[in-house]
């Protein structure tokens, strides 16, 4: 895979993240005057419309009567960086989204679509996608890391890459993401550069860019412990429950054949990647920038620069990680940013919303009522 600059696509590797911007940047205050009145409203105050037209009832009172944290009672192994980042624009849509899974407005959905597509074009640009048939957990993972093996190589002798997955344990939590483009600046310096796209043809409003600005300085948090060694494979085994002595399957064996990578199982693979990403002199990402472009005109709007702020990514991920383990109830957002709900889906069934700051879950079940 190093010698053709080949990657195999994200389909095969069943590891994608959502990098784009596209379902925050629709929620921006600029569009909700126009786009309030063509979005697909929530049916009554239990239920919301499904993506076939048909109602889906939403569990209301299960989080409060489910002793387990959400990252069990959803069933997750990790979480994406943006799963975070939803969290930073509004913890309890966020909520609800897990909640009611495959429910999507029709204009979101084409809205990511675009920003999916321009991602693609850019990323073709420096090496072809290859997909590989996959069977089992432990060959999608091999996929991701055929990825990193080949593009570590490719970072150091021609200077950029794009699309790079990163994953590590953050406060106890296995934290995935894909990082847009890595290069070296003309003084050698590793910068990374997060691609937004825009519908409209203007910058965000500052609560995306906060959000945006949270992502890369995630993104970098991750990436410096991969090639500090300090993300291990024993904390990857011990979220992913993945079996490092399973054997490849025939595909992903000759996709790393022809890549030069001799190995048998995951095991092999992970004992390369980790031995990749701290010998091979790959340094900390030294610059965050986030370029905006116009999806329709792919025109620059803009640039950010941002600042990697450690200690307040830390809090973030420490306040937003305690929903997570069950430790607090999920908060919807301040007064202040109430114009945020005029395009959510949620709105007419938002606990939070309802209950003036505080989660109308508290009030007494229906089911006791009705005895």
């Amino acid at each position: 895979m190093a010698e053709t600059g080949e990657e195999v696509s994200a389909e095969a590797s069943g590891f994608s993240d959502l990098s784009d911007s596209e379902f925050l940047e629709y929620l921006d205050l600029e569009d909700t005057q126009e786009s309030s009145a063509s979005l697909s409203k929530p049916g009554p105050s239990s239920e919301l419309p499904g993506k076939d037209g048909k109602l889906i009832s939403l569990p209301k009172w299960k989080r409060r009567l489910d002793v387990s944290s959400p990252i069990e009672r959803f069933h997750l192994k990790y979480l994406y960086v943006t799963d975070l980042c939803t969290q930073d624009w509004c913890e309890q849509q966020m909520v609800y989204e897990k909640e009611l899974p495959g429910f999507l407005a029709p204009e979101k959905a084409a809205v990511l679509d675009s920003g999916a597509s321009i991602h693609l074009a850019r990323e073709l640009e420096v090496h072809d996608l290859v997909t590989i048939p996959i069977s089992t957990k432990e060959d999608a993972w091999a996929v991701k890391f055929l990825n990193i093996l080949s593009m570590i190589p490719i970072l150091q002798s021609e200077g950029r890459i794009r699309e790079f997955p990163v994953f590590g344990e953050v406060e106890g939590v296995l934290l995935v993401g894909v990082i847009d483009e890595l290069h070296y600046t003309a003084k050698g310096e590793l910068e990374l550069a997060e691609l937004k796209t825009r519908r409209r043809p203007m910058l965000p409003l500052e609560a995306q860019k906060k959000k945006d600005c949270f992502q890369v300085n995630l993104y970098k948090y991750i990436f410096d412990a991969m090639v500090q060694g300090k993300v291990t494979s024993a904390s990857l085994i011990h979220h992913t429950k993945l079996c490092p002595d399973k054997l490849l399957g025939p595909s992903v064996l000759r996709h790393a054949r022809q890549g030069g990578f001799s190995v048998k199982s995951l095991g092999d693979l992970m004992e390369l990647v980790f031995l990749s990403l701290t010998l091979s002199d790959l340094p900390v990402i030294d610059i965050l920038k986030i370029e905006y472009i116009h999806q329709e005109t792919a025109t620059v709007l803009g640039t950010e620069i941002v600042a990697f702020e450690e200690s307040e990514v830390k809090g973030k991920v420490q306040h937003y990680m305690a929903y997570w383990m069950g430790h607090r109830e999920p908060q919807g957002i301040d007064v202040e940013e109430a114009w945020k709900c005029r395009t959510c889906n949620y709105a007419d069934i938002c606990e939070w919303r309802k209950g003036g700051g505080m989660p109308s879950s508290i009030l007494e079940p229906q089911a006791k009522k009705m005895k």
